[in-house]
């Protein structure tokens, strides 16, 4: 599950005045699939705006001083609806799902030398990004072929679908998305800021859309504009304040997402990260890019201990018990449930939990679980930092795993820096509401660094010796390689697992018994 909400925020004072959350269930048709209902997600929208308006009636906070509403998102998480029914024609497919490797190794294959990194994108080609399950729905989902042939289909990530709806749907529905959403479909061009006919027609794909200002047309907050829209980790790096280049935020929620602030130039990695666009706040404003590390499994982890073992009822109970031992005593887990995303882009890793003995309980399971979130960050971190050529004095963070102060501690000792977490955990629905407050025509919510509140956080310095940490990260680096290459393609045989001298002493019997029934035969 996932949460989806509506909150309220102060333009002077970045103060949250209130808000409504409610889970969003996530499905799992087959082994690697995730899918969300799209009407599920759209009523919860309706439903949290008119609990927060409810509870802001309550608190004597008139709803008409709400001036502008900013929308924020998964961002590859992919859909398809009818335009002139308004019904989707096939679950959300998320953005974790697996189901589109083998387009993407056709996809692969189609590049020259079977190089699978996008100049233009700044992606990978991976099943990852919105395309691959794009083209996948066209050409496995009958209903979407034929809306497409009719020219009735309408696609978009969860940002689009949500903006069409609130904007009136089959009557009148602007369908739109920006360019932080538009920059992980694998279909726009980060350079000339623009969708690119090029990678359209690569993937057979016909596309449009952009996104300025326009206006609720359904609930209570119908004739406000929603005039700012930012993808889930672009909104974090904003409501994060971090606007100068070099600044960089995590964000751990059902992922891990460590984003860097590049400036007005893009930066193409050399060691396995993504260039994405960071924000682009203004029809006239200059884009800003950043280097992205994205970890497929942070909290999705702490759900499978919960849901698959058994071994928590809670998720904070995770941090008790791992801090009960303190260690994991030597058991490393690697949790590649959908493959390994940054810096190793390998769909074919499986999850592994190694170094195991008799002593190991639960416990220590747990302990490694919270370190696997932390080993994968370090690692993101690394190649950031190899990237940039600039190493961070201090990492920010936010997203719901943050409220684990082991999982913290544990992460400034394994990066050897302090984590500053905001007081306000809430720092994605805030971005999108800073973009929405700033938009032309608005002018409510003040960008200039001056005018900018200043934020209380705390701060998890190092607590243990960089010695001990660089060898608890070695010994994580030997689990990975263990993970690499384990789900494969390639036909097994019966004998592909037996010992070789098992397998020509198996032989020699196989012709000595054939030999005897000759003779046998011949005998008769």
């Amino acid at each position: 599950m996932f949460k989806e909400g509506v909150l309220v925020f102060n333009a002077k004072t970045a103060e949250l005045l209130s808000h409504h959350q409610v889970e969003i269930k996530q499905s799992f048709p087959k082994e690697g699939w995730v899918e969300e209902d799209p009407k599920e997600i759209l009523q919860s929208v309706y439903e949290c705006m008119d609990r927060t308006c409810e509870k802001l009636t309550q608190l004597n906070i008139d709803i008409s001083n709400i001036k502008a509403v900013g929308v924020t998102n998964q961002r590859e998480t992919t859909l398809v609806w009818d335009k002139e029914t308004g019904e989707p024609l096939y679950n959300a497919i998320v953005w974790l799902d697996l189901r589109t490797q083998s387009t993407v190794e056709r996809l692969i294959n189609k590049t020259p030398g079977r190089n699978k990194n996008h100049l233009k994108t700044g992606l990978p080609i991976s099943t990852y990004f919105s395309a691959v399950k794009l083209r996948w729905l066209m050409d496995n989902v009958e209903k979407v072929h034929e809306a497409v042939l009719s020219h009735r289909a309408m696609f978009g990530t969860v940002d689009s679908w949500l903006i069409w709806c609130l904007t009136g749907g089959k009557k009148g529905g602007v369908h739109c998305t920006d360019v932080t959403n538009a920059s992980r479909t694998m279909l726009f061009n980060i350079h000339t800021m623009d969708w690119d006919p090029e990678l359209c027609k690569y993937v057979q794909i016909c596309i449009h859309t952009v996104l300025y200002t326009f206006f609720l047309k359904s609930g209570p907050l119908t004739g406000v504009p929603i005039s700012g829209c930012l993808g889930d980790q672009s909104a974090a790096l904003v409501g994060q304040m971090c606007f100068k280049d070099g600044q960089a935020k995590n964000t751990y929620g059902t992922g891990c997402f460590l984003l860097k602030n590049v400036g007005t130039k893009p930066v193409m990695s050399d060691h396995g990260l993504l260039t994405t666009v960071a924000y682009k706040l203004g029809r006239d404003k200059p884009a800003c890019y950043a280097l992205e590390g994205s970890v497929a499994i942070a909290g999705a982890v702490v759900r499978w201990l919960k849901d698959n073992l058994g071994i928590i009822q809670t998720s904070t109970e995770l941090e008790k018990l791992a801090a009960d031992v303190g260690t994991s005593y030597g058991c490393y887990f690697v949790p590649a449930f959908s493959g390994l995303y940054a810096p190793y882009w390998e769909p074919s890793a499986r999850g592994i939990i190694c170094g195991l003995t008799q002593f190991t309980n639960r416990s220590h399971l747990a302990f490694a679980a919270l370190e696997a979130v932390c080993f994968q960050t370090r690692e993101i971190l690394d190649a950031m930092n190899q990237d940039s050529g600039i190493h961070l004095s201090q990492l920010q963070v936010d997203g719901g795993m943050t409220s684990n102060r082991l999982l913290m501690q544990l992460q400034a000792d394994i990066l050897c820096i302090p984590v500053v977490k905001p007081s306000m955990p809430e720092t994605t629905a805030l971005g999108a509401a800073m973009a929405a407050g700033a938009a032309e025509g608005v002018s409510v919510w003040s960008l200039n660094p001056e005018d900018l509140t200043e934020v209380t956080s705390e701060k998890f310095e190092p607590q243990i010796n960089p010695e001990e940490s660089e060898l608890r990260y070695a010994r994580w680096k030997k689990a990975v390689q263990r993970a690499m290459n384990w789900e494969t393609t390639e036909p097994t045989s019966i004998f592909s697992s037996v010992p070789l001298g098992f397998y020509i002493l198996g032989s020699m019997f196989i012709l000595i018994g054939a030999k005897y029934i000759a003779g046998q035969c011949e005998s008769e």
